[in-house]
């Protein structure tokens, strides 16, 4: 393994869907500011950087993930993607990888032929939003209060990384994305927020979600694995799920890059289970656009 660069799609069978996440299989010897370089010249929202953990056997990593501006704790679809990047490479099964949120154990197997990584996040927890802090949200989306889902309130939510979470009333709500970037960066700096998870629920297992993600230096997430997991721990606390509820989230259909996740409560882990496909992405392949607004 060297420091070259690998360019997987994740939560999509397709290399142009889904997310696309840099990868590199082993980071020893780079330091964080040479991270924070490569990971703005992959310029995806998120690339990982692994090296083998000192204990945990064959299977165990040490995981950094690098958005273009700045370190995130954890990351869902960098995560599947290089879960899928090792088992190729002959890796083991079942997986650790030791992120800064905490433990995430991930299990690579086959769906449908396709590679699909597992991973269980570290246990969710959900905050109140401050009444100020909510409208300045909505502010900065250009969302008015009236457009929520009642039934979905707002919350700040947590499964390695903290998401702020917005139910929209309608579809069409969610399909209209065009948003104040510098102004929800600078509340999300304040929260200590990764992204703003917005969602509409088509059916109580079927969920349709977006993230804006301004503070990474990218305008929308295509597919995002630890909001995933949060949102699954929030609804599992409102009691709108339940083990052994399985969810399917429906994600960058408004961005041309269509992505699945499936979401897992399980009554045997505090975790949230969010599985995924994910495939390489060719050389010269299309790349995510970093500095363009939020498709509307």
């Amino acid at each position: 393994m060297t420091h070259d660069i690998l360019r997987y799609a994740a939560f999509t069978g397709d290399p142009a869907g889904g997310n696309p996440a840099g990868v590199v299989l082993d980071a020893a010897g780079l330091d964080e500011a040479e991270m924070l370089r490569i990971a703005a010249e992959v310029g995806y929202s998120e690339t990982a950087f692994l090296t083998r953990a000192p204990e945990g056997g064959e299977g165990a990593f040490a995981v950094r993930y690098f958005s273009p501006l700045a370190e995130v704790p954890f990351c869902g679809h960098a995560t599947v993607a290089a879960a899928v990047a090792l088992a190729e490479r002959g890796a083991p099964g079942e997986l650790t990888f030791r992120t800064r949120a905490g433990a995430v154990p991930v299990a690579v197997s086959a769906t449908d032929g396709a590679p699909s990584a597992t991973l269980t996040s570290v246990p969710p927890y959900q905050e109140p939003v401050d009444p100020a802090d909510l409208a300045e949200a909505l502010a900065a989306l250009d969302w008015a209060a009236g457009d929520l889902d009642p039934e979905l309130p707002p919350r700040i939510a947590f499964a390695g990384a903290r998401h702020l979470v917005l139910g929209a009333g309608t579809r069409e709500r969610l399909a209209r994305l065009d948003y104040d970037a510098e102004r929800l960066a600078a509340l999300m700096r304040r929260l200590d927020l990764t992204t703003v998870h917005l969602a509409w629920r088509e059916s109580p297992a079927v969920h349709h979600v977006r993230n804006a993600f301004p503070v990474g230096g990218v305008a929308e997430d295509p597919a995002t694995g630890a909001a995933a997991a949060a949102y699954g721990g929030y609804l599992r606390s409102l009691g709108l799920a339940a083990p052994p509820d399985v969810l399917t989230l429906h994600q960058g259909h408004d961005l041309g890059r269509p992505a699945l996740l499936t979401v897992t409560l399980s009554a045997d882990a505090p975790g949230v289970r969010v599985r995924g496909t994910a495939v390489a992405i060719p050389s010269g392949g299309r790349d995510q656009d970093r500095d363009e607004g939020p498709a509307a």
